[in-house]
């Protein structure tokens, strides 16, 4: 996967579609993102370039609530993308027992 501008529209394009409000803002974030789980919201960063941004959305979603079939033919291709990059990552490291949700 490439590292671009229009990777990461992609990745924000599923949560969009997900019907969560992407937002980018400064803060003490210690992974680089919080997720306000009730109101669907998800803060990034700011500070983080492209690659740290895709990056932070490729670990996020996995772990959204996000329903495949409301997502557009191109998303649902990301969204396998990415659900196909986290079950390898899981393969090679141990689960993390880090819970980043806010309720």
């Amino acid at each position: 996967m490439k590292y671009n501008q229009a990777v990461l529209n992609k990745l924000e394009k599923i949560l969009d579609e997900a019907d969560y409000v992407v937002r980018y803002e400064r803060g003490s974030f210690q992974s680089g993102y919080c997720i306000l789980e009730d109101k669907k919201v998800v803060v990034l960063n700011k500070f983080l370039n492209t690659e740290g941004r895709i990056n932070t959305l490729i670990d996020l979603v996995p772990s959204l609530k996000i329903t495949f079939e409301l997502l557009t033919v191109d998303s649902q291709k990301m969204y396998n993308e990415v659900m196909a990059r986290q079950q390898q990552s899981t393969v090679d490291s141990p689960p993390s027992t880090a819970d980043h949700s806010i309720s």
